[in-house]
């Protein structure tokens, strides 16, 4: 139940990022600004949605989910009614803003509330719920996209922001923690039996090394939700009629439903695998075929069956990494500070954020898209290697470690008895 109500939450929450690019152009048209200063809004959302994380996972082991998500609900709704009113950049920036406000905090809820629940399924709990958020908006795509072209974007943000914030608003109070009785320890997964504080935790190698692979990864994935729309365009595909004999759709809106899908199939689909073959070798293979993935889309983009494929295949690669390094940060520093250790880590997607402009303007300055996706695609790359290389031996060390240090901790608590 609790993994069902968090998935629905995910869903309610998805559209505040990953239909945002279905709006750019549409903005982009009607006020006349330049594409680059249209998404510093997406930039914005995604820095206070990953900025405070920490702080939320503060309030999350105070309050509990339920405020928590009921919170965040109230300011997804208000976040696009801000944008269907907006006129200046300025307006779509505080929408951008106080939408992160909330996406943060449901987010952040529903996967620190995943990763207690389930210490023996971390991987495949955690993907489930996170892959609400990834595949959320893909029923939406169409009817967005749709009500777009009808009524306009203003109404389009008015009418699915009062919609997503009420639905997530009445599953809020559905939702609790395990008390303690109800779960233990995992004796099947590789994980620690000792519970780190969070200046703990960022005084390993392991965490430091977690949020370098971390950023290497998301920045591709976060450069692909945000100018999906605006690549299509480009590369002259956006329009173009794809006929699957029963339904003929334009590239970009099928392309967007099908990555949406795609991406929410990873986080369960590499979580459960992960549960069974470790983190490290998952991450092996999901950051090699994302980097592959994203080379290819530089350089068969221009076909409109290759686009819709690659970019399919680079969604399915990418999803993962929120499912993937939750459980691993679950399974290196336990549950106990679980929330704010992860909203730590979690600023990674951040700082992976603050290149979605700056791909905008190597583009412009190179001419191409193929520039800036060869670069996140060497990123992706590179943490494939450092995940097999030294993520798998930092990773085995760090729980010896702190199995032992859990170990002597509990003989430290046991009376001494006195002998004769």
């Amino acid at each position: 139940m609790q993994i069902g109500i968090g998935v629905i939450c995910m869903v309610a929450t998805a559209n505040i990022q990953y239909a945002w690019t279905l709006f750019v152009p549409e903005i982009q048209q009607t006020f006349g600004w330049e594409r680059a200063s249209i998404q510093v809004a997406f930039t914005i959302f995604v820095l206070v949605q990953t900025w405070l994380t920490p702080i939320e996972g503060y309030f999350i082991d105070k309050y509990g989910p339920r405020f928590m998500v009921a919170t965040g609900a109230v300011f997804i709704g208000a976040a696009w009614v801000v944008n269907s009113y907006a006129t200046s950049l300025m307006g779509f920036y505080v929408g951008a803003a106080v939408g992160g406000v909330g996406v943060g905090c449901i987010y952040a809820t529903c996967i620190n509330n995943a990763l207690k629940w389930f210490p023996d399924r971390r991987g495949l709990a955690v993907g489930l719920t996170a892959g609400g958020y990834g595949a959320g908006s893909a029923a939406t795509i169409l009817p967005i996209a749709a009500m777009i072209e009808s009524s306009g974007f203003q109404e389009t943000f008015f009418f699915f922001g009062l919609l997503q914030g009420g639905l997530a608003f009445l599953a809020a109070w559905f939702l609790r923690s395990p008390e303690k009785a109800e779960v233990k320890v995992s004796d099947k997964v590789f994980q620690t039996r000792k519970d780190y504080t969070l200046k703990e935790a960022m005084g390993t190698k392991l965490f430091w090394l977690m949020f370098l692979m971390f950023i290497c990864v998301v920045t591709g994935g976060m450069m692909a939700v945000a100018q999906l729309g605006v690549i299509a365009q480009d590369l002259g595909v956006k329009n173009f009629s794809v006929n699957l004999y029963f339904v003929t759709m334009a590239a970009l809106p099928l392309a967007l439903m099908l990555d949406r899908i795609m991406n929410g199939v990873s986080r369960p689909l590499f979580g459960w695998i992960s549960d069974n073959i470790g983190r490290e070798k998952t991450m092996l293979i999901a950051f090699t075929l994302e980097g592959l993935g994203i080379i290819a889309l530089g350089y068969f983009g221009h076909n409109p069956y290759a686009f819709l494929i690659l970019s399919g295949v680079v969604f399915l690669a990418w999803g993962e990494v929120y499912s993937l390094f939750s459980a691993l940060a679950g399974d290196a520093f336990g549950t106990k500070h679980i929330g704010k250790i992860y909203g730590v880590l979690y600023c990674a997607k951040g700082i992976g954020a603050l290149f979605v402009p700056v791909g905008n303007l190597l583009m412009e300055a190179t001419g191409t898209w193929a520039t800036v996706l060869y670069t996140v695609a060497a990123m992706d790359l590179f943490a494939a290697f450092l995940a097999i290389v030294a993520l798998r031996p930092i990773l085995a060390a760090h729980v010896k470690r702190s199995t032992i240090q859990a170990k002597d901790d509990e003989g430290a608590d046991r009376p001494v008895l006195a002998t004769a």
